[in-house]
């Protein structure tokens, strides 16, 4: 029989904040940076019981608010489906979802380390790594969409720019030490699903200059310089803000309480600034959130660093 280095895991996945700018005129994807920030996490729960039928996986609860939008079927669960394709023996899988779904706050990327259960080969050596993304990916994909900005900043941490599809290509890009980094997060709930806010844009959209933008100010530090990019946008998010409930009056607010920039997470509703100093981004995010319950919509605000 197999044996298991540990019976019992548990496993934390934090959020992921994505941008929608696409490096190249015919990317297949208009996802080419993530960044990975502190705040909502999710959990997953390994345990190998030896009661369990050789190969049999099984998903025993999701909790939280996910509780009943989350399927419990292996086949149709992000976590299932990766130990159905890499197979780890008899394991029961327990869900806790701290991110809200279609927030465009990377919900759909829980990545649990499953391999180190029945596999050494992603846990050493880039290309066990590579291996690692192709598996998240193609579970990914089958649950929500394909988004390698979601997966890379979820392993890697930090900012990770995708470089390239085919083949897959990530860059880990370090921000500078000694430099203050916020994100104001503000969300309204109202549900924004990816593919439905992505048919709103054309299938090439060319944009590199905003790539080599934010890559620079990221790798220089340049908070206001991040901001300025963000916010440079005049495709993707002219198409998508009038879709999204108070987006264009939170992104107002959030420049006249001090932000560098502000735009939108994702394809999602979640409204995400830049700033440089903890408590005016507490300020930002707490006025961000009051302008959309003067207008009778619900949701919430506050500032995570990176």
């Amino acid at each position: 029989p197999p044996t298991y280095p540990n019976p019992n895991s548990n496993l934390y996945s934090p959020r992921s904040k994505p941008s929608v700018l696409p490096p190249w005129p015919t990317s297949p994807s208009f996802d080419f940076l993530g960044y990975a920030v502190d705040g909502f996490r999710d959990f997953v729960s390994l345990s190998v019981d030896s009661s369990v039928c050789p190969g049999e996986i099984t998903i025993t609860q999701v909790s939280s608010d996910a509780a009943g939008k989350l399927s419990c079927d292996p086949h149709s669960n992000y976590a299932g489906i990766i130990a159905i394709k890499n197979p780890i023996g008899r394991t029961f899988i327990l869900t806790r979802k701290g991110l809200p779904l279609d927030s465009g706050l990377g919900s759909s990327a829980v990545v649990p380390p499953l391999e180190q259960f029945s596999s050494t080969n992603c846990s050493a050596g880039s290309s066990g790594r590579r291996s690692w993304y192709s598996l998240e990916l193609k579970s990914e994909e089958k649950v929500s969409d394909y988004h390698t900005d979601n997966v890379g900043p979820v392993i890697m941490g930090g900012f990770v720019l995708i470089r390239n599809y085919e083949p897959l290509d990530l860059k880990k890009l370090n921000f500078r030490e000694k430099k203050d980094l916020y994100f104001v997060l503000v969300s309204p709930e109202f549900k924004a699903p990816t593919m439905k806010m992505r048919a709103t844009l054309p299938l090439e959209i060319g944009m590199a200059d905003f790539a080599v933008a934010l890559a620079a100010a990221v790798l220089e530090g340049d908070v206001a310089g991040l901001g300025k990019a963000l916010s440079g946008d005049r495709i993707v998010e002219p198409r998508q803000a009038p879709l999204i409930l108070g987006m264009e009056v939170v992104k107002k607010v959030a420049i006249e309480a001090g932000a560098f920039g502000c735009t939108i997470s994702g394809a999602r509703p979640t409204a995400v600034a830049m700033i440089d100093c903890e408590e005016r981004g507490e300020d930002c995010g707490e006025d961000g959130g009051g302008v959309l319950e003067k207008r009778g919509i619900k949701g919430g605000g506050g500032s995570e660093s990176a």
